[in-house]
């Protein structure tokens, strides 16, 4: 249990911290679920269409700092490659 005045706001502020950043990943989580639903449909019109908000959840994330660049960009690249695939 933190003792001094700074810890505590710090526990607080961290708290806060990772419910927002739970928040993000969880929707991005979704997001990709989704993706690859549409993959697996074979809808690989609609999942292209699809793929551009999946890119855009990855970059915000990456703004946000909640993943690196090199992370989200891996994805990109991986997400691309199984859309090429698809269709």
């Amino acid at each position: 249990m933190p003792r001094r005045k700074s810890s505590i706001k710090r526990k607080r502020a961290d708290k806060k911290r990772r419910i927002r950043n739970l928040r993000v990943k969880t929707d991005l989580k979704k997001t990709l679920k989704k993706f690859q639903a549409l993959l697996s449909a074979k809808n690989a019109a609609e999942a292209k269409n699809f793929l551009r908000t999946v890119y855009s959840r990855l970059d915000k994330a990456v703004k946000k700092g909640i993943l690196h660049r090199n992370t989200a960009n891996r994805k990109k690249s991986r997400l691309m490659h199984l859309l090429s695939k698809c269709a």
